[in-house]
């Protein structure tokens, strides 16, 4: 499409053959000052880079050694910028490679200790979601990307528009994350509705804090009775009075009470902004930090 500079891509020779070793000591690292090259081109170009994204997956070679790779070289090179990244994880029932486990595994690892934030996403989550409640028979990868993108804006929103609470990647860390290595999130996206329901659905605030909060829109497949939460944060954009934002979380908090951890009081967040996405009047994006994961 039209959405990156065809400057900007970076090919190597050969792939990584699925295995982390490969795409993050030998084939990798022979292509990544190219990258680091393209990114520091960007970065130098744009007037106040608040972070970096990085979208990978986990269970092949390339994403997670190269990926992680990636993002030690970016740590390195600015030290004081925010790294995010998109991980999808091998899911628990579906599973492509045999060695998804250890390249997921090392990759965490790296995770750990070079990432500021890590929203964790699995397929499997995301097949059921468009099967159980978009309706989608077969759904293909681009559809899939769509959802992830969603919740990608979603988390961004307010770096791009203007609104009546402010939240951006830096508060984002701030609000969610009580000790540095805790820094996985489980992420939601309202409305999630079926094309052909689109039209009959009128939307508010209540229905989607109700969707996210109820356990069937998450990006991963972690049973969310299973831990508490430590944390969380919503986004919502669209026409919204800060009012009615924080009245729904009151109700919410109140009435989720022991699925919170009792050594953080007051722990959601909620920002709000004014311009709605393309496909709904208002939407809402739900980040969670919770032990479950």
């Amino acid at each position: 499409g039209k959405a990156f500079k065809p400057d900007n891509f970076v090919f190597g020779n050969s792939g990584a053959g699925n295995n982390w070793a490969k795409g993050h000591y030998t084939e990798g690292a022979e292509i990544v000052e190219q990258a680091i090259d393209v990114v520091r081109k960007e970065a130098e170009g744009s007037g106040h880079v608040q972070g970096f994204q990085i979208a990978h997956s986990l269970g092949g070679g390339t994403g997670s050694g190269l990926g992680t790779l990636l993002l030690l070289k970016i740590r390195d090179a600015y030290p004081d910028r925010l790294t995010k990244t998109y991980s999808i994880y091998p899911s628990p029932k579906v599973s492509d490679t045999v060695v998804e486990p250890y390249n997921a595994i090392l990759a965490t690892h790296q995770l750990l200790e070079n990432a500021d934030q890590t929203y964790v996403i699995d397929n499997e989550a995301l097949y059921s979601i468009s099967v159980n409640l978009l309706k989608e028979d077969h759904p293909t990868y681009s559809f899939l990307n769509y959802m992830i993108s969603q919740t990608q804006m979603g988390c961004t929103a307010s770096l791009r528009f203007s609104g009546q609470l402010n939240g951006d990647l830096r508060k984002l860390g701030v609000n969610l994350i009580p000790f540095p290595r805790l820094h996985f999130f489980n992420i939601a996206q309202a409305p999630i509705l079926s094309p052909k329901n689109s039209g009959y659905t009128k939307l508010f605030i209540q229905e989607l804090t109700k969707q996210v909060w109820s356990g069937k829109q998450f990006y991963s497949n972690v049973p969310i009775e299973d831990g508490k939460f430590l944390t969380a944060s919503m986004h919502y954009r669209g026409e919204i009075s800060t009012q009615e934002t924080d009245e729904n979380l009151e109700k919410v908090q109140a009435s989720k009470a022991e699925d919170f951890v009792e050594w953080i009081p007051n722990n959601i967040k909620s920002s709000v902004i004014d311009v709605g996405p393309v496909d709904a009047t208002i939407s809402a994006t739900f980040v969670t930090n919770t032990t479950a994961l």
